[in-house]
């Protein structure tokens, strides 16, 4: 038997904020601020019981559809560097391997620079590259782009307290 290794796939976006980095690393801290970041095709939803406190060591449970199958997602919270950075990893989901890094870069009192790296690899063996450029590639531009979008409106545009932007939420069941 041949052995396929698996390519590992890269996407990094960046997106100036324009709050302090204390203020948008609080946003992000909040797990279920995902949910309104995430587009609502994905149907997400988290599972834990609020409140969830994130740190090295969490573990979050989400609830999600992808190409219309719906499934559940484990990510453990593996570095956590208050108000620098955090990496969330797949223990289990539809990717063979999930990385999440989370930069948050202080390019003034009021400005911050966020960085997303994903690094990611899929199984299927020799299907996994057409995969990638069809469906996957596209689908993780299509979020990150929404994402991107959803974070200018609530930080960007509105320059409210972070305390009104951080959400209310409800348990999915």
């Amino acid at each position: 038997m041949d052995f396929i290794e698996m390519p590992i796939y890269t996407l990094e976006r960046k997106q100036e904020i324009l709050r302090p980095r204390s203020e948008v690393f609080e946003f992000f801290s909040e797990p279920f601020n995902l949910e309104r970041i995430t587009p609502a095709f994905l149907r997400f939803s988290i599972l834990n019981k609020p409140p969830v406190v994130l740190c090295a060591g969490s573990r979050l449970e989400y609830r999600l559809a992808l190409f219309g199958v719906r499934f559940q997602w484990k990510t453990l919270i593996e570095e956590w560097k208050p108000e620098e950075s955090f990496v969330d990893v797949q223990l289990s989901g539809p990717y063979k391997l999930w990385r999440h890094t989370h930069t948050f870069r202080e390019l003034s009192s009021d400005r911050t620079l966020m960085i997303d790296r994903v690094e990611y690899g899929l199984p299927g063996g020799a299907f996994a590259k057409p995969a990638h450029a069809l469906f996957v590639a596209p689908m993780l531009r299509r979020i990150f782009d929404h994402r991107a979008r959803t974070i200018e409106q609530l930080l960007n545009s509105a320059r409210r307290p972070i305390d009104s932007i951080t959400s209310t939420h409800s348990v999915a069941s």
